[in-house]
């Protein structure tokens, strides 16, 4: 049913879920695997020239953060028994829009993304990635809440 399943990670518990459910659905339907990182590659833009050493650093951090929780839904998702894994450092100013352009060049057909839950305010201040993939996703999207 499911060919290509997009999997965006950030480290965190809540994605590892995503992960052990897309790896579920993917050893089910023979489905090819790509674990996604997204880093915004300009985070400093607007603040001047000041910041140029800084993001030096920030992109060789977030890079090492990237490929460390890569590496880590790589393994569990080798572990389910899953094949065909890839893995793929995005970039986005925003994250729905590195997720976005992901399932473009991949050809995923399903996104398996976790959720945090919040509600209220915290969502207000925090906002939601989950939320704005449900917003501009033209593939089927997996909810998977902490």
């Amino acid at each position: 049913m499911f060919k290509h399943i997009l999997i965006p990670v950030d480290g965190s518990e809540t994605s590892m879920k995503a992960v052990a459910k897309a790896s579920a659905l993917a050893k089910i339907f023979g489905s090819t695997v790509t674990a996604l990182y997204v880093i915004d590659p300009y985070p400093f833009t607007g603040v001047g020239a000041d910041f140029a050493y800084g993001q030096a650093q920030y992109l060789s951090a977030a890079t090492a953060e990237a490929n460390a929780a890569l590496d880590t839904a790589k393994s569990a998702i080798s572990q389910a028994g899953v094949a065909n894994v890839n893995t793929m450092v995005g970039e986005g100013h925003a994250v729905h829009d590195g997720i976005q352009r992901a399932v473009q060049s991949t050809g995923a057909d399903l996104i398996v993304i976790g959720s945090h839950g919040r509600r209220g305010l915290e969502k207000l201040v925090l906002g939601s990635v989950t939320q704005r993939v449900l917003g501009v996703a033209r593939v089927p999207v997996l909810v998977v809440r902490e």
